[in-house]
């Protein structure tokens, strides 16, 4: 590294407890979906953040006992000596490219449904478990504490002995037996474990003690802690008991890990959020206390706020779990000076949407995401072309500019031909949009790197037919002119029934409110069949621009797709506050002139809502026409991408797009034969 990149400080060494991290960047712990369900995967997963230049990697929450079961998830598991092969696979990976290893150990307490084992339910005091699962919790006595210190203290051993380098004590989120002792509301206790916070925050005291003793002489001993619980004078708040946490156990631990709870504000999407470093007011003060590094987060993209970070004095290291999502490759384009090359996370927590939803990570910047070991792709690495083929991608959305550069980096030649004047497609309309203007990132990295190539040619304005198609003599081509919205109101609930829509009535769909057409008066009903963002955002819209709007869906909740990116509460409050006229449960049945009329879905009955205009915001129709003419034309390759084949979220367009370019001259018997490698058991192996 030379001594005049300006980003020097972030590379310097840094001491934890018994080890060295060998520059500033740290991937705190965070779920694939993987663990120990998928431990190869999960292994690669983190083995190419060490690679990308991360000089700690850890995993993610590490279940101790069995009756810390969070099945049917796939987090981490160390109940006992078995589990610790499958953990050595990550261990080695991440050591193979020179960085630390390190394990979020955790008994998840009330948090943990114990579905698979059906063991009690372990808590502070007597209490439900924290979904709508109708179980509760036991409380603990005093026997139950010692045995559950004995548990970690114990998974620490084995933690050392599958070559973990940082040891967590994880007091956070609101999802852990740590963490629920020290909260008020969650400890009724009256013995020397409950009432003052010094008492609440004895157990803490005692884990990070015991991890210390049993394997700290060769481990560091890190602690997550959750310093805000961000709800005001109800929880804890970093200025008040946060604080105190810290000032009682200060150097105790050998790493602070801060963040804040629960998860949906940890890991608050832009929207909502829109500032990188958004959780610095409640780290600032952690290093006046403590002479132990600190790490923090806050979905950090910019290295100059990262070194504005460090220089002020907030944190010793750079903390990133969706950004290291995003590209597991930022230190190491940091340290190159690539840092125009960064896929920046776009906040949208679609990585946090599979954890939630129990399936393998994804992510809408960066396709190969969970994927290096499932179908051996690399971020930063593509097989270079295998011919001199000519490619021509049709259209310009996040599928075809993904296709464009993949297909640019194997080395072909690339014609790429958007018909309207502007490159990005459904991301160029939604990121004008309240609260998504971050989104705007996945088109911008993907034209900054197609223009910097001189093997593409981009064409704005190119509306193509089968015949000018011919003319250009391509005869590779890549389809992705996408999908429009449905104007007559066909959804997942009007399959049977479609509503009525008379003439005249004024019905829009979401690409009229995009491309700048809005009702020409109020009230306004917007019908979400949807249930994912879009209806909520237009509705804020409407509002915030004076419209009375009605916000009709058949689900129970706004936006209910939203309660696995973390967000629905927050999509659901806003459009109180903007006082949008929310009708659950309401099943669209006719649109005329002045009315709209709606159904209950439960009992059929009819109810009428005043109305000017209606937005539907239910199925998207593809667009194929041009596919389906360029069909029997005598191409060697037509290839359908995106959301003109199956229109789905933006992740899944950049996927299709990513995976059409991966496979592009791959014999067809090879990737028909084995979509993606499966983690099997061999039980001629397993029955010795």
């Amino acid at each position: 590294m030379s001594n005049a990149n300006p980003y020097a400080l972030l590379f310097e060494p840094i001491q934890i407890g018994p080890v060295t991290a060998r520059n500033r960047f740290y991937q705190v712990p965070h779920c694939t979906g993987l663990g120990h369900v998928r431990p190869r995967a999960d292994a690669a997963v983190r083995g190419m953040k060490a690679e990308g230049g991360w000089a700690v990697v850890s995993n993610q929450e590490t279940e101790i006992h069995p009756t810390s079961d969070l099945s049917p998830f796939a987090e981490g598991r160390l109940w006992d000596g078995r589990d610790i092969p499958a953990l050595r696979l990550m261990t080695d990976a991440v050591h193979a490219h020179g960085a630390l290893a390190a394990i979020q150990l955790v008994h998840n307490g009330n948090h943990a449904q114990n579905l698979l084992t059906r063991a009690p339910v372990l808590a502070p005091s007597e209490m439900s478990v924290d979904t709508t699962h109708p179980k509760q919790a036991q409380a603990m006595d005093k026997a139950d504490i010692r045995e559950f210190r004995r548990w970690h203290r114990d998974a620490a051993l084995r933690a050392k002995d599958a070559g973990f380098d940082i040891i967590y004590v994880y007091a956070g989120h609101n999802m852990t037996l740590a963490h629920h002792f020290m909260l008020p509301h969650m400890n009724q206790r009256c013995d020397e474990y409950g009432g003052s916070l010094e008492n609440r925050v004895r157990l803490t005291r005692e884990l990070l003690e015991d991890t210390h003793e049993a394997v700290g002489d060769s481990c560091a001993v890190a602690f997550r802690f959750a310093i805000d619980e961000v709800i005001g004078a109800d929880g804890m708040q970093a200025s008040e008991e946060g604080r105190a946490v810290v000032e009682l156990l200060s150097d105790l631990p050998d790493l602070w890990d801060v963040n804040v709870a629960d998860w949906s504000n940890d890991s608050a999407t832009t929207r909502f959020q829109p500032e990188d470093g958004y959780q610095n007011a409640f780290l600032s003060h952690v290093k006046q206390i403590t002479r132990k590094p600190v790490v923090g987060v806050g979905r950090l993209t910019s290295p100059d706020m990262m070194l504005s970070m460090v220089k002020k004095g907030i944190v010793d290291l750079i903390g990133a779990a969706r950004p290291s999502i995003a590209d597991p490759f930022i230190p190491n384009k940091i340290e190159e000076g690539r840092v125009d090359e960064i896929r920046e996370c776009i906040g949208c927590n679609i990585c946090v949407s599979s954890d939630n939803l129990g399936i393998p990570i994804r992510c809408t910047q960066n396709p190969t995401m969970g994927e290096e070991w499932r179908r051996g792709w690399h971020p930063e690495i593509i097989a270079p072309k295998t011919s001199e083929a000519n490619t021509l991608v049709i259209g310009g959305g996040p599928a075809g500019l993904e296709c464009a550069m993949q297909l640019a980096r194997r080395g072909y030649q690339v014609t790429l031909a958007e018909a309207s004047s502007e490159l990005g497609g459904r991301v160029a309309k939604e990121c004008g949009l309240p609260g998504l203007s971050a989104w705007s990132r996945v088109k911008d990295y993907r034209v900054n790197d197609l223009k910097q190539r001189g093997n593409v040619q981009l064409f704005t304005d190119s509306r193509l037919d089968g015949e000018q198609v011919a003319e250009l003599g391509i005869e590779h081509v890549f389809v992705a002119t996408g999908s429009r919205w449905r104007s007559d109101g066909m959804g997942r609930s009007t399959q049977r029934h479609l509503p009525t829509i008379a003439s005249g009535a004024e019905v829009l769909t979401p690409d009229d409110i995009m491309n700048g057409k809005l009702p020409f008066g109020g009230p306004v009903v917007i019908y979400d069949d949807d249930h994912i963002y879009l209806a909520g955002v237009i509705a804020e819209k409407l509002a915030t621009a004076g419209y009375s709007v009605v916000f009709v869906t058949p689900d129970s909740l706004v936006s209910a797709y939203a309660v696995h990116t973390l967000e629905q509460p927050r999509i659901q409050a806003r459009l109180i506050e903007l006082g949008v006229d929310i009708r659950c449960n309401q099943v669209l049945a006719a649109v005329e002139g002045d009315m709209a009329r709606i159904r209950c879905a439960f009992t059929g009955r009819d109810a009428e809502i005043p109305c000017a205009s209606t937005v539907l915001v239910t199925e998207r129709q593809r667009e194929t026409a041009l596919y389906d003419s360029l069909r029997g034309s005598g191409l060697k390759t037509l290839e359908l991408i995106g959301d003109a084949a199956s229109p789905g979220l933006i992740v899944d367009a950049v996927f299709a797009g990513h995976r059409a370019a991966r496979n592009f001259e791959r014999p067809k018997a090879e990737a028909e034969k084995d979509w993606f490698r499966r983690e099997t058991i061999d039980l001629a192996e397993e029955s010795l």
